[in-house]
């Protein structure tokens, strides 16, 4: 048995080496148990005989390493996530923010764009939309394509209307959507300084001189190279003063770069960047 599960582990890091040379895409760095877990949840849906089996699959058809794709990217989001940081955000770091002309903010890892319409909303409340530009990033195309979308399951909006007014939301949340039967679809005028694109934090560079990086509940999937990495990446893409805020189950505080940051509002991860 222990046998086994050493040579599924080899099996495991020749698939992910595997994924990088011939896709470019580098999950290597990713929290090992979470990856395997959503490798053999796969292997078992499609009745695979082994990891192997699957890697061969996935080198010869690429329709396959797409499918694949979808379940090692994770997209677990919602509008106003975590209401308690988006009151942080409003009482905390807008205030200094009000005092830039021009503001640049990078989504990291936005998934299907649910926290990225949130954070429009907030600027559009406090009057900072208009001169604002955002950047939403992602490694997943089928995720960023429904992003760019802006449309969402109507059922979801009984909680996102909750989230929102807990967030300090000062407006109508049915405002910001229209109702088309069974989904919503965000209102234009919140996609109108949106950039949605593709962006790999284990692969890709900087995104220069930004304001605010908000990267919240993804460097829970990466092992500590990873996670030192993506930091790294963001204090270098910060202009100094500028805002970076991760998730309630992530810190700073264990990266090579923590010293580099002061704690705005510390149980709500919200850091700024030294001059």
């Amino acid at each position: 048995m222990i046998e086994d599960i050493e040579t599924q582990n080899i099996e495991l890091q020749l698939l992910l080496q595997a994924i990088y040379l011939k896709y470019g895409y580098d999950f290597r760095n990713y929290a090992k148990a979470s990856v395997k877990r959503r490798i053999l949840h796969r292997l078992n849906k499609d009745s695979f005989a082994n990891i192997s089996a699957m890697q061969h699959k996935l080198l010869y058809d690429v329709n396959f390493f797409e499918t694949l794709l979808l379940d090692l990217s994770i997209n677990v989001t919602e509008m106003f996530r975590d209401p308690s940081f988006y009151l942080a955000l409003r009482q905390k770091v807008i205030p200094v923010l009000k005092h830039f002309p021009f503001l640049k903010i990078w989504h990291a890892g936005c998934s299907t764009g649910e926290e990225v319409y949130s954070m429009a909303i907030v600027l559009k409340e406090e009057d900072l939309y208009e001169r604002t530009q955002i950047y939403a990033t992602d490694m997943n195309e089928v995720a960023l394509k429904q992003a760019r979308e802006g449309i969402f399951p109507i059922n979801r909006l009984k909680q996102y209307t909750i989230n929102y007014q807990k967030a300090g939301g000062k407006e109508s949340f049915s405002d910001y959507y229209a109702a088309h039967y069974d989904h919503a679809v965000m209102d234009k005028s919140l996609k109108e300084n949106i950039l949605f694109s593709d962006h790999n934090l284990a692969t890709d560079g900087v995104f220069g001189e930004m304001n605010l990086i908000l990267c919240r509940n993804v460097l829970i999937y990466f092992n500590r190279e990873l996670q030192n990495r993506a930091i790294r990446l963001f204090s270098e893409s910060l202009c100094p003063t500028g805002f970076l805020c991760l998730g309630t189950k992530e810190s700073i505080r264990l990266s090579e770069d923590s010293e580099h940051f002061e704690d705005v509002v510390k149980e709500e991860r919200i850091y700024q960047k030294k001059h």
